[in-house]
């Protein structure tokens, strides 16, 4: 009625408080951020799941800073899926890898 839009929750909103609730690293969340800023510029964000985003991009930046964090771990603090996080894991590193400079 108001014509008002409601924009998608982005994903790096969720980021701060999954690395805080897991104790990981500054380093880790900055990495978590660049995984997602290159999902978003490669279109693999669309459609999906925003906290489902942001679990995998923690996930993996934790492994990509060799963080212990287990796929488990993740999916508790942020109440979705193993089968999520790995699914959204693997597009964010796919999208990572076709955002890198050659």
């Amino acid at each position: 009625e108001l014509g008002l839009e409601v924009q998608p929750a982005d994903p790096e909103s969720y980021v701060p408080r999954f690395v805080s609730d897991l104790d990981l690293s500054d380093e880790t969340e900055r990495m978590a951020r660049e995984l997602l800023d290159s999902a978003r510029k490669e279109g693999v964000h669309s459609g999906k799941s925003p906290v489902g985003l942001a679990a995998a991009g923690v996930y993996a930046a934790a492994l990509l800073t060799n963080e212990k964090v287990t796929q488990n771990e993740v999916s508790e603090v942020a109440s979705i899926s193993e089968v999520t996080i790995r699914n959204r894991y693997k597009e964010l590193l796919e999208a990572s890898d076709t955002a890198a400079p050659a």
